[in-house]
């Protein structure tokens, strides 16, 4: 850790799938970290989720998922929100993409936060400048998109609004260097920042893909795990994000540009109130925690072509 960091207390507003892994990594590498949510089994729940992927002997890298069974009990759970933030130097936001919810969040945030505090969300597509006026310092507001560490996706968004100092920026640059990751520091306001338009592009394309039965989903995973050298494809990410979430950030593209071809195809809503969400719910595209695309016999050329154990 750096010895003349600015940070040293985390707090993080919601504790789902994201929220965890920022909580476990920022334990890991030495913050005093708390944790909110208004369910108070949801950092449980979700730690449970990952067990699977979190082992004792993993091999040391850039984040090592062997430090998380240690670090969860680092990881202070608030009864309260003013508790969890009040004395945080950095407070990471990691709720639903809902503009009204996230601003709701961010005038508790800075209610009942320290004065120097700056306040951070873990939004995969909006921009602080959305949520920097609910605020009395927008100054230190700033976007903090991580991706999923839990597949090895060191990376996370970096990127200020409208009055955000260049301080801020630096300070939540260094904050991001410090747990391992890579920061992508996003220049101009962009709905979606670095890599989460590529990312965008590719959900785009492939679910509309899967909803007009043009190609299995499995086989498009087939051919980017190939292709990208990857554990996963697209539609296997999905389910680790989670298919309510998905949505959620693809609707608010939507609601940007309103075109119809933006808009993300009903056969999802469809996965989504028939319970299937992914990793959480164990079950979205593939069932967990033994996904098929993680068998011996996924990328197999004499497999049998399609199988019974996922969703249609």
């Amino acid at each position: 850790m750096p010895e003349n960091r600015t940070i040293d207390s985390v707090a993080v507003v919601g504790l789902g799938t994201l929220g965890v892994q920022i909580a476990l990594q920022a334990a890991a590498m030495g913050y005093d970290v708390r944790g909110y949510d208004p369910d108070p089994d949801a950092f449980g729940r979700m730690f449970e989720k990952f067990s699977h992927l979190i082992s004792g002997d993993a091999s040391p890298g850039p984040v090592d998922l062997g430090k998380w069974k240690h670090a969860a009990g680092r990881v202070a759970l608030s009864e309260s929100f003013s508790s969890a933030v009040q004395r945080a130097d950095l407070i990471i936001e990691v709720v639903p993409e809902d503009l009204e919810v996230k601003k709701k969040v961010w005038s508790e945030m800075d209610a009942h936060c320290s004065s120097g505090a700056i306040l951070a969300s873990n939004s995969s597509s909006m921009p602080v400048s959305r949520l920097e006026n609910v605020t009395r310092r927008p100054e230190k507001c700033l976007n903090l998109h991580f991706y999923q560490l839990i597949l090895g996706q060191n990376m996370a968004d970096v990127m200020g609004g409208t009055r955000t100092s260049p301080e801020t920026m630096e300070a939540g640059i260094e904050f991001v260097k410090s747990l391992n990751v890579i920061p992508l520091r996003v220049n101009k306001e962009s709905l979606g920042f670095c890599y989460n338009r590529v990312w965008r592009a590719i959900k785009k394309e492939v679910l509309q893909m899967w909803a007009e039965d043009v190609v299995d989903f499995r086989d498009v995973d087939r051919a980017f795990m190939v292709f990208a050298k990857t554990p996963w494809g697209p539609f296997g990410l999905m389910d680790t994000v989670g298919l309510d979430v998905i949505w959620d950030i693809e609707m608010v593209y939507f609601r940007e540009s309103q075109k119809p071809e933006d808009h993300p195809p009903q056969a999802l809503k469809d996965l989504i109130e028939a319970g299937h969400l992914g990793v959480k719910s164990g079950q979205g595209f593939y069932t967990y925690p033994t996904p098929e695309f993680a068998g011996p016999d996924f990328l197999n050329p004499n497999r049998s072509s399609r199988s019974d154990d996922c969703s249609e």
